[in-house]
């Protein structure tokens, strides 16, 4: 699959990793739907760059169906879901409140993990419908995880037993649809300066960089991006999860 050939929806694409991925993804020719429940900055965003936009709870069915068959109409197909929306929480499994809360968990759950197996699974079905390539490709899924996935932090229990998750989701899924020649793949970040880590102090956004083993800096959306972008490009990438993170290894 070539990137100036996909037609791509892209979760999550209003902010952070989503809205740098759309970005790269238009200015190398990609057919961009962004997916985000924030409508207002979600249509702006596709504005700015000729995407499309469809508000959508990629937790609720519905929303998601919805979503992917406006995608489709107005792309023609869909060849590559990228799945950037998710939420970090924070809460010590007991903390001097009492217990986790467990709505926290569930919720956090529910969004970063339910709610890409539920994008991924309705557009591996539209994605089905395409006719192959050469190789007998038909679609690309990348799902995003993260470095807590492997070296959770103290708080992070919900968090990182979501991104958990989508490790233990590439490899299954990916042989799951090997028949239908779509091929699924996932990016652990590391730190990354996204709007969630950029509305910390310096000093934290400092310390946090100069944990990296190298370069000492917080990650690039961009780099992101073009990582997506390259997995897209090399049709032998497939069932693996791809640390993105400057050799960073938490203690």
């Amino acid at each position: 699959m070539r990137i100036e050939d996909t037609a791509a929806i892209i979760t999550g694409g209003a902010s952070g990793l989503g809205e740098a991925t759309a970005r790269h993804f238009r200015t190398m020719g990609a057919q961009v739907t962004l997916l985000d429940r924030d409508a207002e900055r979600g249509a702006a965003i596709a504005a700015d760059i000729g995407a499309y936009f469809v508000e959508t709870d990629v937790t609720n069915e519905a929303s998601v169906a919805a979503a992917i068959a406006a995608a489709t109409s107005a792309m023609g197909r869909i060849t590559a879901a990228i799945n950037c929306a998710g939420i970090a929480t924070g809460a010590k499994v007991l903390g001097r409140d009492g217990p986790h809360p467990l709505d926290l968990f569930r919720r956090t759950l529910d969004i970063n993990l339910v709610g890409s197996f539920n994008v991924a699974r309705l557009a591996a079905a539209q994605m089905a419908l395409n006719t192959p390539d050469a190789d007998g490709a038909r679609g690309v899924i990348i799902n995003t995880a993260s470095i807590a996935a492997f070296d959770g932090q103290k708080g992070q229990a919900a968090y990182a037993a979501s991104k958990g998750g989508i490790v233990g989701l590439s490899l299954p899924m990916a042989r799951d649809l090997a028949r239908e020649g779509i091929r699924v793949m996932a990016i652990a970040p590391g730190t990354f300066a996204t709007p969630m880590l950029r509305g910390l102090p310096q000093e934290v956004q400092d310390s946090l960089a100069a944990e990296v083993t190298f370069p000492k800096r917080l990650g690039d959306p961009a780099e992101y991006a073009r990582l997506a972008a390259f997995i897209i490009d090399c049709g032998y990438l497939n069932g693996e999860v791809i640390r993105l993170d400057g050799a960073l290894r938490m203690q």
